[in-house]
């Protein structure tokens, strides 16, 4: 078998090896099934016997999982099983240090990725060839839903990065060489990546960006600084943005697979932040930076719209993966004020906050079934822009007015550190800024609703 393909099958592989679970199993055999030709690993009865004999073991019955079944929107057995898998991964590698990492503010990225990578996380809709498990897009955004079961908001945002932020322009429009320089090391969590895109006068205004990477020869010279770039501290390389000619804004950008241990990268600092404590979080200067011309992604001139079709992916993304601590919050938040008495009943009790809760639950839903709705028309191969913006609107506010109404039932406890509710309430506030202020996707939305006043 060749190199990469013998990889990506092991990682089906090891995942059947460790399958707990018909589900799981299902997942498994189909990603064998539909990506690879079974001619091509001899091996396979091998790994179908010794799950089978591994199964005669004891005669202990299993418990059922409580996604053997399903009747959901877009999720079948086998986005369950990937769940469950990947669940039993924060239980044992990340929830346990969640607390530590917090107070350093800083998380091993380079350990959690390889253990990631490994049982094939970082690359579910990624192409075989690389590592990746071939899946398509609605399998992220069930592997980002579960994420959201760490506790804390900085790592998924990491693992986020790695996964769906910074690498789908180059699965989809880069060279056969560059994929294999920087995307199967990624997938597999050889390497962490950033995106570079935000700078300090160009957040959410993307055609505003001022770096500037200028053809010299075989190279390009690239000169500028970014700003608040996730995983900075720690990345391996960079998927940058940057202006490639002096044309109009929307057309005179590049993306370019940039290597962070190059001369004239400078990590100046990382930035603290009131929340996504345990992310890192760089602003990185460029002096006379020289990268190969075959680095770049794609065509030169088309880095907006490659950047542009990446924000869908990620905003539908972090809808997903703030639906699981929206809920959990609500529901932690239920428990607390069952068991908490004042003036001699529990505050359950009290209309006003089970009444509040209910409307809480119920924008919940709502939010989850418009992502569902995206999702779907998405892999159908709709663009989903105005409803993405949308979701990632409603996230954002949804989310903040959640954090604030739930940490007020909470009282004394909910200002303090030890409860998630209130870590919740600082991580969340960034979805209503990141990858596009609320503001922004308002603009996105009046544009396709045809209100947006033209330019004069």
């Amino acid at each position: 078998m060749k190199p990469r393909f013998e990889s990506a099958v092991n990682k089906v592989l090891r995942l059947i090896l460790h399958a707990q679970s018909k589900a799981e199993m299902a997942l498994c055999y189909r990603v064998l099934r539909l990506k690879f030709p079974i001619q091509q690993f001899p091996n396979y009865a091998w790994y179908q016997n010794k799950r089978t004999y591994s199964e005669k073991v004891t005669s202990k019955p299993k418990p059922v999982s409580s996604v053997e079944t399903t009747d959901h929107l877009i999720y079948t057995h086998e986005h369950n099983a990937l769940r469950e898998s990947l669940r039993k991964i924060i239980d044992k590698e990340i929830n346990p240090f969640i607390d530590k990492w917090e107070e350093a503010e800083l998380f091993p990225a380079h350990r959690i990725f390889k253990i990631l990578g490994s049982s094939g996380f970082l690359g579910v809709n990624k192409p075989t060839e690389y590592g990746g498990l071939g899946l398509d897009f609605s399998y992220n955004v069930a592997v980002a839903e579960e994420l959201g079961n760490i506790r804390c908001g900085g790592i998924p945002m990491a693992i986020g990065v790695q996964s769906d932020m910074a690498t789908p322009a180059l699965a989809r429009y880069g060279s056969a060489e560059l994929k294999k320089e920087f995307l199967q090391p990624t997938i597999a969590g050889d390497k962490v990546v950033c995106l570079g895109v935000s700078e300090v006068g160009a957040g959410s205004d993307v055609a505003s960006i001022k770096t500037k990477a200028v053809r010299k020869g075989d190279d390009y010279i690239i000169n500028g600084g970014k700003m608040w770039i996730t995983n900075g501290t720690q990345a391996d390389w960079m998927c940058l943005l940057a202006n490639t000619s002096d044309g109009p804004p929307h057309r005179n950008k590049s993306l370019i697979c940039l290597p962070m241990n190059l001369p004239g990268i400078h990590v100046t600092r990382k930035i603290s932040k009131i929340g996504m404590k345990s992310s890192d979080t760089a602003e990185i200067f460029f002096d006379d930076v020289r990268v190969p011309c075959k680095n770049l992604i794609g065509e030169e001139g088309m880095g907006f719209t490659y950047q542009m079709l990446q924000f869908q992916e990620e905003r539908l993304w972090g809808v997903a993966n703030i639906l699981t601590p929206m809920q959990t919050v609500i529901q932690e938040t239920i428990e607390y004020t069952r068991h908490r008495k004042i003036f001699n009943q529990p505050i359950l009790h009290n209309q006003t906050v089970h009444f509040r809760l209910a409307e809480l639950e119920t924008e919940v839903e709502l939010l989850r079934s418009l992502l569902y709705r995206s999702t779907a028309m998405y892999v159908n191969g709709t663009d989903v822009t105005k409803l993405a913006s949308m979701a990632k609107l409603k996230a954002g506010r949804l989310a903040r007015e959640l954090s604030d109404s739930c940490l007020q039932f909470w009282g004394g406890m909910g200002f303090t550190s030890d409860v998630f509710v209130s870590r919740f309430y600082r991580d969340s506030r960034l979805m209503s800024i990141g990858a596009g202020a609320d503001e922004v996707m308002l603009s996105i939305i009046c544009k396709y609703m045809e209100t947006l006043p033209g330019k004069k």
